[in-house]
């Protein structure tokens, strides 16, 4: 389904310090337009982003494809990658074109393809590199721009490495950054290792924000629970950044974070209220020509840990991908949850 989603001008800003204080990570192949709008299900307030998207691609590519996405999915924020500050530019400008209120430099994927194309965490080694993009991209475009990075890559130092690099971003005029408390090895580790091996090391980002007062820092890997989240807010981290967490167990991270980090009201009582809430998207997705497991293979883990966790799984996974299958599929596999709920009470 094509969108096309022009900013509404008429609309105010979202506030993105207080949405970034819990923020649901830029994931490849998992934060597409149907997970940010199961997760804005789930939270009125988190602040969601997209995939990465390279700026060569947002340049030369299908840009409502890329960009484009629904205004109730707001605050969300685009992730792009590249290190050519004409490019970054550019990009920025377009997106900031499509209704994005922040644009994020990516500085902290470890991938090939990204080291090949010299950006993600590679860019660790070039604090003056990114700051002269940051700075092109500020001039180009109204919207906020933001950093996501690592605490250093391969040999290098973080207790060295991060305050340069912070040093350069804020010099550029950037106050926001998401701070991934691990190294990146990008000779010997896969993308997959560089998420799990190397030592988390939270307390250097603590020290970060004191060293660093001025910038409003998040804190992004290894982060399980909403309980662990608002306890680094309670150590006097500005924002806190989940991953994979929050789309293994959408509900756990996110269907209570509005009152626990807020204070405010929760969209939906229980996970099946998010369901049924959920189910005009899946339709009107439909309707579209799509179909209906581009959605519901993000929603597999909204029942996680819960009972009829298993037979939820079961029946979107066999069925939702069946030529013609619809919502209807969704309620089957929702009964079957709920039935067995009712012989677990």
């Amino acid at each position: 389904m094509r969108m096309t989603a022009p900013p509404d001008r008429s609309a105010a800003p979202p506030d993105l310090r207080q949405a970034a204080r819990l923020s649901v990570a830029p994931m490849m192949d998992w934060t597409d337009r149907h997970c940010r709008a199961l997760h804005r299900t789930l939270s009125a307030r988190a602040l969601l982003y997209t995939e990465m998207v390279a700026a060569p691609a947002i340049l030369h590519g299908d840009r409502d494809r890329l960009l484009a996405f629904a205004p109730s999915e707001q605050p969300v924020a685009l992730q792009i990658g590249g290190s050519d500050p004409s490019e970054l530019a550019r990009a920025a400008a377009i997106g900031a074109g499509y209704g994005y209120s922040e644009v994020n430099l990516n500085c902290g994927c470890p991938s090939d393809r990204v080291q090949s194309g010299c950006f993600g965490a590679v860019l660790m080694r070039e604090p003056a590199r990114v700051a002269l993009a940051l700075r092109a991209m500020r001039e180009a475009t109204g919207a906020e721009i933001t950093v996501k990075c690592r605490i250093g890559v391969d040999d290098q130092d973080p207790e060295e490495a991060l305050p340069r690099f912070l040093e350069a971003v804020a010099g550029a005029g950037v106050r926001r950054v998401i701070v991934h408390a691990r190294k990146a090895w990008l000779q010997g580790l896969s993308p997959r290792e560089n998420r799990e091996i190397p030592p988390l090391d939270y307390p250097l980002v603590l020290r970060m924000k004191a060293r660093f007062p001025e910038l409003h820092l998040s804190l992004n890997g290894g982060i399980a629970s909403l309980g662990q989240a608002r306890a680094w807010l309670a150590q006097g981290l500005d924002g806190v950044m989940v991953g994979r967490a929050a789309y293994h167990a959408p509900w756990d991270i996110l269907g209570r974070a509005d009152s626990a980090v807020w204070g405010a009201p929760d969209p939906q009582p229980d996970p099946a209220a998010a369901v049924r809430a959920f189910l005009p998207h899946l339709e009107a997705h439909r309707r579209a020509g799509g179909r209906l497991h581009d959605a519901t293979r993000h929603m597999l883990g909204l029942f996680a840990g819960r009972p009829g966790a298993r037979a939820w799984r079961r029946i979107l996974s066999e069925e939702g991908g069946r030529r013609g299958a619809g919502p209807e599929v969704v309620l089957r596999a929702l009964a079957a949850v709920e039935a067995e709920g009712a012989r677990a009470a």
